[in-house]
């Protein structure tokens, strides 16, 4: 495929998901996306704790009627290695979403005390036939690439072996990644491919607002994790091992994003098309890098019909 015709059929896939990410159900206050833009496309944060103010009030409180809450369990031996599950009191074996939080390397967890986020996306796997786990993992700069990948992977090993007592089907685990969360979930998947490893279990990942080719980036923007070295970041990067992955992939990223994660979103896209292989990509219409995730179990419900859906499609063996 020439690369014109790839910037055509980016071009006209764009407009469509566009179109999309606008149609679908929600019932929000026009506040709240009003909001949302005057936020814009940056991050710092004071706009991470504005944006969780916007959402909070929207989410469900702990304790959750009919959801059982196991904190802390350890993938690892590391303190940070910890996951929190979320799973129905009763029934049979569900599939798994493994879901991997973003903080720029260097931070984030999985859950607060007192905070709905992120309980908000285990809660909605819940809510659609899942058993929704949340993980953490090593930051840097005391633990550096690929801990991350490491961490992952791990963590999908702690699921399989303890796949009873949660309830879980290990032979259906979606994983999830939101910025450098995203890059981890990437990282895992590109080094199984690179190494011609299949991924027994893994029926989708969904990558939101990541950095997927590390040499594009600015000088030393990601060396807190990928290291100091620049010559060293194409063999680091999850680029090349995501061209040649067979698992499913769902790119998404906010309309407000920021503009790397638009970037890095459109030039995998573009690179896997360009492979004959296009992946589902999803822009969520009105949204910023944080709210991509914190809307979650809201009543706007488009991005989560979309992620329903990937679900769906991937369970029933359907292309």
């Amino acid at each position: 495929m020439t690369i014109h015709r790839v910037n055509s059929l980016l071009a006209l896939l764009t407009v469509t998901f566009l179109s999309a990410a606008s149609s679908g159900t929600h019932t929000m206050p026009s506040e709240v996306f009003s909001r949302l833009q005057a936020l814009g496309r940056t991050l710092s944060p004071e706009i991470i704790m504005e944006t969780q103010k916007i959402y909070a009030p929207y989410q469900r409180k702990e304790p959750y009627a009919g959801v059982k809450v196991e904190r802390d369990r350890h993938y690892g031996s590391a303190p940070r290695q910890r996951l929190d599950v979320l799973f129905p009191e009763t029934g049979p074996p569900r599939p798994v979403l493994l879901f991997v939080h973003g903080g720029g390397f260097v931070g984030g967890d999985k859950s607060r005390p007192g905070s709905p986020f992120y309980d908000n996306v285990a809660l909605w796997a819940v809510d659609h036939g899942l058993i929704g786990i949340n993980m953490t993992y090593r930051f840097a700069p005391d633990s550096q690439w690929p801990s991350g990948v490491e961490d992952v992977s791990a963590a999908v090993d702690w699921i399989k072996r303890n796949a009873v007592s949660i309830g879980a089907d290990p032979d259906h685990i979606f994983i999830a990644g939101h910025s450098a969360g995203a890059a981890h979930v990437a990282g895992y998947v590109a080094r199984a491919a690179e190494g011609n490893q299949t991924l027994r279990g893994i029926s989708g990942v969904i990558l939101m607002s990541g950095i997927y080719d590390i040499t594009t980036v600015p000088p030393q923007a990601e060396a807190v994790y990928y290291g100091p070295d620049p010559s060293a970041y194409a063999a680091r990067s999850p680029f090349a091992g995501l061209l040649k992955t067979k698992v499913p992939l769902f790119l998404a990223v906010g309309e407000i994003d920021l503009p790397e994660a638009n970037r890095q979103a459109s030039h995998l896209f573009a690179a896997l098309c360009s492979s004959g292989d296009c992946p589902r990509f999803y822009q969520l219409a009105h949204h910023t890098h944080m709210s991509e995730v914190y809307h979650l179990g809201t009543d706007d419900e488009r991005f989560g019909m979309e992620l329903d859906d990937f679900v769906r499609t991937h369970l029933s063996g359907q292309p």
